[in-house]
């Protein structure tokens, strides 16, 4: 029987090394995790970079350039 090869894991790209870091006020952040708990959201990282770069992308989509306005 062959012996079976372990799968190589491959260095991703997309590991995550730079940091930002951002403030609430009292009410926004009541908000955030009165929504996070509403929709059992349980990576409140991953939600709120998603949500970011969701709204970028599509702020590029919007501006990209075009042949004709």
């Amino acid at each position: 029987m062959a012996k079976k090869t372990p799968l190589n894991v491959a260095k991703r790209n997309s590991l995550r090394t730079h940091r930002h870091f951002f403030t609430l006020n009292n009410e926004e952040n009541k908000a955030l995790n009165r929504f996070l708990a509403k929709y059992k959201i349980s990576n409140k990282s991953k939600f709120i970079r998603e949500t970011l770069m969701i709204a970028v992308i599509k702020k590029f989509e919007q501006d990209h350039p075009t042949l004709f306005d």
